[in-house]
């Protein structure tokens, strides 16, 4: 008998997987972590979502059942180095799902030194991408256990998971008529399968839950003012989970951070994605609006490749490798200066910058103005011009060479 510890969110795939891995003869830990997945505000409400989840583990014949507040964890270690990158896949998704798989992964492993476990498994099919991000995690921090994957090994549809729920008792939240797959954490919640599947279909009200629709959106703009310690925000004093969880409500009710994305998967199977990020979409406006006050043009030219290429190692199951620690001190090279405030206003599924002040602004009014305090020293520009044309001189008058040697 194989003592297996099970990354269980008690889901549909999560819950099927862990009744067959019993009916298979294996003992099962089923371990879920809490990373603000409910409804994204932590609270009271959360906790007793997830003691739900336990006691479902445990009644569909579970060896243990645990859950983990790794909530901070998630945010101190994961989301803040994100956010200093300004990750976006493809400029366009703040990689919810992705930064949490490396967590899982370290977990899992956590967990089954605690039980003496020999194996690990998760419920990823084979055309994901958190497969490749859980196990590559798995095998960093312990190579000698095992990673099973059963949904890969033997491939379920959810029409058939359904039905297999529905023959042995176990209580999904899942339809035919609704049959999305949730996943969900403090930084975004990802929706994908049944009509979303069809890039031409536009995304039912039903599949958001984070989000209020255009119908429903306040009447007028809610202003905040976001304030940045070496990079690290906070709000009127709430910082980490909390201030998340307080964006999320706060944005959501403005229907801010809907996202709908055809993108590439690891696996390079094109896949349509539809998630809700608010807290995400605010943080990420507010710290690129400060970094361009404070950071100088070279810095945010060559930042920009590093932010993109970080990224991509989020999104490929590369959190753990060298070149994303040397992007780490990167970011941070800079983060003192990463400080001050940003003023943002929230309206009908947009967040827009209205004012932005840091000790370390390299803006300076008087060089910038065009009226009376105008300090430039406008001839200095003629000089300039000269120098930094002197290439293009010289390329003038060897294409002119060039056209008197044709012309012979």
């Amino acid at each position: 008998m194989s003592r297996i510890v099970l990354a269980y969110s008690g889901g549909l795939d999560t819950s099927v997987l862990l009744k067959k891995l019993i009916l298979a003869g294996n003992e099962v830990v089923a371990m879920t972590a809490d990373l603000g997945e409910s409804d994204g505000v932590a609270g009271a409400g959360a906790a007793a979502e997830l003691e739900k989840v336990r006691k479902k583990a445990l009644a569909l014949g579970a060896y243990d059942a645990v859950v983990i507040d790794a909530r901070e964890r998630f945010v101190s270690n994961y989301v803040q180095p994100a956010l200093a990158a300004n990750a976006m896949y493809e400029g366009v998704y703040p990689l919810s799902a992705a930064l949490s798989r490396p967590l899982i992964g370290a977990l899992l492993v956590e967990v089954a030194h605690q039980f003496s476990a020999d194996a690990v498994a998760h419920g990823c099919t084979g055309k994901g991408n958190d497969q490749v991000r859980i196990e590559l995690a798995v095998r960093a921090l312990d190579p000698a256990l095992t990673v099973r994957a059963p949904l890969r090994e033997s491939p379920l549809s959810r029409p058939d998971a359904i039905v297999f729920a529905a023959e042995h008792g176990i209580p999904i939240a899942h339809s035919a008529a609704k049959p999305y797959s949730v996943d969900a954490n403090l930084w975004g919640r990802s929706i994908e399968a049944g009509v979303l599947e069809d890039p031409w279909t536009a995304p039912p009200e039903d599949a958001y839950a984070w989000t209020a629709s255009a119908a429903v959106q306040p009447a007028k703009p809610d202003e905040i003012v976001l304030h940045f310690d070496d990079g690290v925000p906070a709000l009127d004093d709430t910082r980490g989970a909390a201030l998340i969880a307080k964006l999320n409500a706060l944005a959501g009710v403005h229907g801010i951070g809907r996202i709908d994305l055809v993108e590439d998967r690891v696996i390079g199977v094109k896949s349509r994605e539809v998630y809700e990020a608010p807290a995400a979409t605010v943080l990420l406006a507010a710290h690129k609006a400060l970094e361009r006050l404070v950071l100088t043009r070279d810095e945010l030219r060559f930042k920009a490749s590093c932010d993109q290429k970080y990224a991509e190692l989020v999104y490929d199951g590369l959190w753990m490798s060298p070149l994303r620690d040397a992007l780490d001190a990167f970011n941070g090279s800079f983060a003192a200066r990463v400080t001050g405030d940003v003023r943002l206003s929230l309206y009908h599924g947009t967040v827009t910058t209205a004012g932005v002040r840091s000790p370390f602004a390299l803006y300076n009014e008087s060089l910038a103005t065009y009226g009376a305090g105008d300090t430039f020293d406008h001839r200095a520009a003629d000089g300039f011009i000269r120098v930094y044309g002197l290439p293009l001189d010289q390329l003038a008058a060897v294409r002119s060479l060039d056209s008197v040697a044709r012309s012979l």
